[in-house]
């Protein structure tokens, strides 16, 4: 299969809500009320930086998505890129999708001068693993989330 890669459009609202829906039942959350306008401003908001970007197959049907930010990196003394989301509809996994997600966002990074592209997946995810495996060993660190 080939996988093109774009910027999310505004004639995307219906399937980017269904594909942020099906990532928030993958990690067995929900979106909160208001959520989806909340993320949709983000991504639309040229003061924001945040993006959105859907991979199609090869007919142009919309097969997964990935958003990404700017993060401060205080220790490095500069910005980095980092992977919030990034879903591939379940039928087409292993299509090369996945992969060619991680590569935009790798090479949007490079292309704004950014050193470093992070992401977090959880431990259960195990076939995401394999492929972001193949790009570097996980690192050490653990995630601690507290409510406030």
């Amino acid at each position: 299969m080939t996988v093109t890669i774009r910027p999310l459009t505004q004639l995307d609202r219906t399937v980017w809500e269904e594909l942020f829906g099906a990532y928030a039942d993958f990690y067995k959350t929900t979106v909160p009320e208001g959520g989806y306008d909340t993320v949709w401003g983000w991504i639309f908001d040229d003061e924001n930086d945040f993006w959105c970007d859907v991979a199609l197959a090869n007919e142009g049907t919309v097969i997964g998505f990935t958003q990404y930010q700017l993060m401060h990196r205080s220790l490095g003394g500069g910005m980095v890129c980092y992977l919030s989301d990034l879903y591939v509809r379940p039928e087409v996994r292993g299509s090369g999708a996945g992969r060619a997600l991680i590569d935009h966002v790798v090479a949007q990074a490079r292309a704004k001068g950014l050193t470093n592209v992070r992401w977090l997946t959880q431990e259960f995810n195990y076939p995401a693993r394999q492929l972001y495996d193949t790009y570097q060993p996980r690192s050490d660190f653990i995630l601690y989330s507290i409510p406030a």
